[in-house]
């Protein structure tokens, strides 16, 4: 063998480097394999120049139309979500370089990010657990595929990766959001220790609770606590908030086994008739157009969602023509994105005389509180949401044209006054085969891959919920004391993708007629290759699902090993 080809030899390749990425480097590095991860993004390394290249230069003067411009014309998806500014915007793919075909009829909106670490540079950082009924859903309601995995199974490999990542939450003892392995809690403000307390009193069916998140109130396995400067999604220097670039990526590099390639875009896996086992991986240089080949014992898909879908289906083969592990048919199917919509805005006259400093990268959390177990349901439809909630003081504006400059505009930030209380519900989405991803037939993207077609729309269950979340914003608002609520956020269905928790596509089940994976995320059909991004979920519960993905990559991580190990592999 020449030595250009060994270079391109190693015991496991992992696709994609976010969140289940990261995990699944760390977790094949530390168990002694030799592992290449492939990012199609740009490269950025924690701890170096955490901007580099992609800082803007502050020293040039600000053009706001110009930039309005651009934005409209390169990312009028991307510019849409939450964390996008001037400042991080190259951290996302520009959509007019990566175009896919989006159905008016269907919208989706496909957030995607462009550098190494992914969206673990730009998510929200809320962190929970599913619960044991989110598991046994499916089977109890026949709505899908049963899951092939319960809540005991997966609850040890929750606490493993929380161990090592840090989340920082209050216990509540809830069934229906089980507690995590906590640092301490991020401390309430006192207009949420008073909506708290009215809450309790007034409704006492629902339990307000600071949120769950990602984020350091300790010292932990070498990061720095938050110190609450406000911009995250510019990036974290100290590593206060988990992301790849901070934790999981780091600790895979200092195994010294670890080989990662950026500007690596993924084509297509290759696959082997005689061995029925994934071969290669061929590779797209996407500086210099190079077509390249990597060669592996075990594949980890972990690209995104969409993106991981979209180099199945393009791997095709005479045992596969469908595409890689799409026996069933199933792989692009049953496509799930939570649905988010504000229920409502509360004015709060109360505590008015205090003040806090800092910028809390953290809200509170309403639990769900519909269609629980044991009780006795009239909703009209099935599964739940639960609330992400926020406070702001509707005094305190950094905009200097209204709050003058230096000491007159800091004067102005320590006034105290009335408070905003925000509702925002992300609603559980039942799977649905008509949500879907697929292969456009005349369309390609500038490497000539074909592009992403994605057909996506929200189903009746849905539709009830988003009805049922403002009545019951409302009534909890009302219940918390507001003196005024506003309501007029009537904007129509929230647009696929918004959630950006999207998921599905090729799920996991006993079956390998009805599914893709087996319980350890192993494909049916091809032994190594293993999926744990989103696609793998067999249903989307109504919590942020990145600690889930974190839970299933360990444990698949574990599992693959062990089958190589005794040659299964």
């Amino acid at each position: 063998m020449s030595r250009l080809n060994r270079a391109r030899e190693f015991d496991a390749i992992v696709v994609g480097s976010g969140i289940s990425g990261g995990w699944a480097a760390k977790e094949l590095t530390e168990k002694g394999l030799k592992v290449l991860v492939l990012e199609r993004g740009e490269d950025l390394q924690h701890g170096i120049d955490y901007l580099g290249e992609h800082a803007p230069d502050w020293n040039l003067p600000f053009n706001g139309m110009k930039n309005r411009e651009e934005e409209a014309e390169e990312y009028p998806i991307q510019s849409q979500n939450y964390a996008f500014s001037e400042a991080n915007k190259t951290f996302f793919n520009n959509d007019k370089d990566n175009p896919y075909v989006r159905h008016e009829h269907k919208p989706f909106n496909w957030i995607r990010a462009d550098v190494v670490g992914g969206r673990s540079l730009l998510w929200g950082r809320q962190s929970y657990r599913w619960s044991e009924q989110d598991f046994a859903a499916n089977g109890v309601d026949k709505t899908a595929i049963p899951w092939p995995v319960t809540y005991e199974e997966i609850a040890p490999w929750y606490s493993y990766v929380e161990q090592f990542v840090g989340i920082s939450g209050q216990a509540e003892g809830l069934k229906e959001l089980p507690d995590s392995e906590f640092l301490p809690p991020m401390k309430l403000h006192a207009i949420e220790k008073t909506i708290k307390r009215r809450l309790e009193e007034k409704a006492p069916d629902v339990t307000m609770t600071i949120g769950r998140v990602a984020v350091l109130t300790e010292n932990h396995k070498g990061r720095s606590a938050c110190h609450y400067c406000g911009p995250c999604h510019r990036g974290c220097s100290t590593g206060s908030y988990f992301s790849s670039q901070s934790s999981t990526l780091p600790a895979a590099r200092a195994t010294g086994n670890l080989t990662l390639r950026a500007n690596s875009l993924v084509e297509k896996l290759i696959y082997d008739d005689k061995t029925r086992k994934v071969s290669a991986v061929q590779v797209i240089d996407t500086k210099t157009g190079e077509r390249l080949s990597f060669r592996a014992k075990i594949f980890f898909l972990c690209a995104s969602t969409i993106a991981s879908t979209q180099i199945l289906l393009n791997s095709t083969s005479a045992y596969f023509p469908k595409g890689l592990a799409n026996r069933s048919g199933t792989v692009g199917q049953y496509l799930m994105d939570h649905a988010t919509g504000f229920g409502g805005v509360g004015v709060f006259l109360d505590d008015m005389d205090t003040y806090y400093y800092g910028n809390r990268p953290n809200g509170t959390y309403i639990p769900r509180f519909r269609n629980l177990p044991g009780e006795e349901s009239d909703t009209g439809f099935i599964r739940g949401y639960g609330f992400q909630t926020v406070a702001l003081r509707t005094n305190w504006s950094t905009n200097v044209t209204r709050r003058g400059f230096g000491v007159e505009l800091k004067d102005s930030l320590r006034k105290p006054g009335q408070s905003l209380f925000v509702l925002q519900a992300f609603m559980e989405c039942l799977p649905n085969s008509n949500n879907r991803v697929t292969l456009s037939p005349d369309k390609v993207d500038r490497f000539g891959i074909p592009q992403v077609s994605v057909e996506f729309s929200w189903s009746e269950n849905e539709r009830k919920m988003m009805v049922d979340m403002k009545v019951q914003a409302e009534r909890l608002l009302k219940a918390a004391g507001a003196v005024y609520i506003i309501d007029n956020f009537d904007e129509g269905e929230p647009i696929g993708g918004m959630g950006i928790h999207e998921m599905g596509t090729a799920r996991m089940g006993d079956d390998p007629a009805r599914s893709v994976l087996n319980k350890y995320n192993q494909a049916h059909d091809v032994a190594n290759l293993f999926i744990t991004d989103g696609s793998f979920m067999t249903s989307s519960s109504c919590v942020n699902p990145s600690l889930t993905y974190m839970a299933f990559t360990a444990r698949a991580c574990d599992y693959a090993v062990k089958q190589l190990a005794v040659g299964r592999l």
